[in-house]
């Protein structure tokens, strides 16, 4: 069975309110331009590779990591920031694609943030068994500048919070194509991705993709 039931049929896109400056944006990325994000991830991973982090706490993370555009998300034993180098190859991150660039922008403005340009993009890979933990975006300078997610690949339970890691989180399927903004009295929501499960999905395989863009500074 495909990771999407529907995989080959066109997708309607629709706008769902999470809460309150947090906008569910169905089927935003459609087939054609999903296939150019994962040809622009390829170039993007091929410059700097996937790797899987350590947070601060000494736990290796089960979600693979990568950035591009002027600074880079790391986490180590030193702590969760931003820096323009890889530390892998301590050289710049690989540029932004102009298709992450101009997807970004026109989901914020969809989302009713507009002229948003990020300079950080987080190009996470899932596989089956991975998960991210309920956190805040917290590193970045500007908080007025919404948070962009794109999802590609095998569906994912998104989960969704609130200000304090104890509210209990509204749970939503995302599809390939989804995207999530938020920003304004929902910018430091708790949020996170519960387990992904085993399946195949024609545009990733057995893996889901998420771009996450932000502006750091």
């Amino acid at each position: 069975m495909t990771g999407d039931l529907f995989a080959g049929l066109e997708r309607t896109p629709a706008v769902e309110r999470i809460t309150e400056g947090a906008l569910l944006l169905r089927a935003f990325v459609d087939a054609s331009e999903a296939a150019q994000l994962m040809r622009d991830i390829a170039t993007v991973l091929a410059q700097s590779p996937l790797r899987h982090m350590q947070t601060p706490g000494g736990f290796r993370m089960s979600v693979a990591m990568s950035n591009c555009g002027q600074y880079g998300w790391v986490t180590d034993r030193r702590g969760y920031r931003y820096q323009s180098l890889d530390p892998l190859s301590e050289r710049d991150w690989p540029p932004m694609p102009a298709s992450f660039l101009a997807l970004a922008g026109r989901a914020a403005e969809a989302a009713g943030f507009a002229a948003f340009v990020p300079d950080a993009c987080l190009v996470n890979r899932y596989e089956p068994g991975a998960k991210m933990s309920l956190h805040q975006d917290r590193n970045e300078i500007d908080m007025t500048q919404p948070i962009v997610s794109v999802s590609l690949g095998l569906p994912a339970t998104f989960l969704f919070g609130g200000m304090e890691r104890s509210d209990k989180a509204q749970r939503m399927r995302l599809d390939s194509g989804d995207v999530v903004v938020w920003g304004g009295p929902a910018r430091l929501a708790f949020h996170g991705v519960d387990t992904v499960r085993q399946a195949e999905h024609p545009l990733t395989g057995a893996c889901r993709y998420n771009l996450t863009f932000r502006r750091a500074r």
